[in-house]
């Protein structure tokens, strides 16, 4: 009798699918927030920031908070932190006062150059336990992974609560205007 993996049994906590994901996320992540808070003065999300910045000068905030998954306050404090640490450079368009562009400074640019080689090797490192072939298969699994959380959070979502992000508490008000 062959025994069943913890994706095939689902039995607790510890074998689903996001909780091994955020997991592996924590642990390395955790190298990561340390190069970046403790070597170069900035946050993870400040980091991600950066590098979505890198290469794709003049993005709107909008596009970039889309880009990053956060929502719009979180990318607005994040852009405005880094814009104080002069990493960054917000230039309002002309035609469109309320349009705004970002580009790294040159200041952002070194860091950017600086810390990705460090965070790659982190990369580099824990995937050294794959073969070429496996990391093929990982990438194609976490495409197919992708593209299902996807379509099913555009299945499901209509019928899911909305959320009121205070550490887990329900909203208390009508529930229409949820």
């Amino acid at each position: 009798m062959t025994q069943r993996t913890p994706s095939q049994r689902l039995d607790s906590v510890d074998d689903l699918l996001l909780f091994r994901l955020g997991l592996l996320s924590a642990d390395a992540g955790a190298m990561v927030v340390r190069l970046c808070e403790g070597r170069y003065g900035i946050t993870r999300r400040e980091w991600r920031v950066l590098g979505l910045l890198y290469g794709h000068e003049g993005m709107p905030p909008s596009t970039l908070a889309e880009r990053a998954h956060l929502d719009r306050a979180r990318t607005s404090r994040a852009i405005t932190t880094l814009v104080e640490k002069q990493l960054i450079m917000r230039t309002t368009m002309p035609s469109d006062r309320r349009g705004a562009r970002l580009t790294l400074t040159a200041e952002g640019l070194r860091l950017y150059q600086e810390l990705m080689p460090e965070v790659q090797d982190i990369n580099r490192r824990i995937l050294g336990v794959l073969s070429p072939e496996d990391m093929v298969q990982l990438d194609s699994f976490l495409a197919r992974l992708h593209v299902s959380a996807q379509a099913l959070k555009h299945e499901i979502e209509p019928d899911l609560p909305k959320t009121y992000r205070l550490r887990g508490r329900k909203f208390s008000g009508d529930a229409s205007s949820c």
